[in-house]
């Protein structure tokens, strides 16, 4: 069994549809969502604004590589096209971290197709904010350091905190787990 931490995020088309349609498709699977954030586009490319979130995950039969099997089935059936890199996406799900039945974090650092823990998360406070929403005591290996999320969020540029602002949008029905 694998728990994991998905960063999802939309800029093109119906973009609290496309990370409704995450949540949805992952169903029992979930064991938390974040609430959701809008924030500018990293990466220098020229293109709306995103909504992102992030949502903890648990399955007995998912192991990391089905994590990012799923994600990218997701993002395929939502009509992403990579053409540009950073550029504008239908959406966009990023395996953030891994852990395993002993709650020990998976490292992969040498398959480029998926490098655990997400070697750039430490950096994205899009990423870090709607965690530490749904995970207060999270932690996350950077440079082989378990460090706090509340720490690495603390060592990010004001101005890129700042440009993470939460919404009133909603993922999940109002019953339902979520931040």
């Amino acid at each position: 069994m694998t728990r994991a931490v998905l960063s999802i995020g939309s800029n093109l088309g119906d973009r609290l549809a496309h990370l409704r349609a995450v949540v949805d498709a992952l169903g029992e699977r979930v064991v938390s969502v974040s609430p959701v954030y809008t924030t500018a586009p990293w990466g220098g490319v020229d293109q709306d604004d995103y909504l992102n979130a992030v949502v903890t995950v648990r399955d007995s039969s998912f192991d990391d590589y089905a994590w990012l099997r799923f994600g990218q089935e997701l993002e395929q059936a939502s009509g992403r096209v990579r053409e540009i890199r950073w550029g504008a996406r239908t959406l966009d799900v990023d395996v953030v971290q891994c852990r395993d039945d002993a709650g020990a974090p998976i490292v992969r650092d040498t398959d480029p197709d998926l490098i655990l823990p997400h070697p750039q998360a430490h950096h994205r406070a899009f990423v870090l904010i709607p965690w530490l929403a749904v995970e207060p005591d999270a932690h996350l290996s950077v440079d082989g350091l378990d460090r706090p999320i509340a720490e690495l969020l603390a060592d990010l540029d004001p101005a890129e905190r700042d440009g993470v602002v939460r919404t009133d949008l909603e993922l999940r029905d109002e019953g339902a787990r979520s931040c």
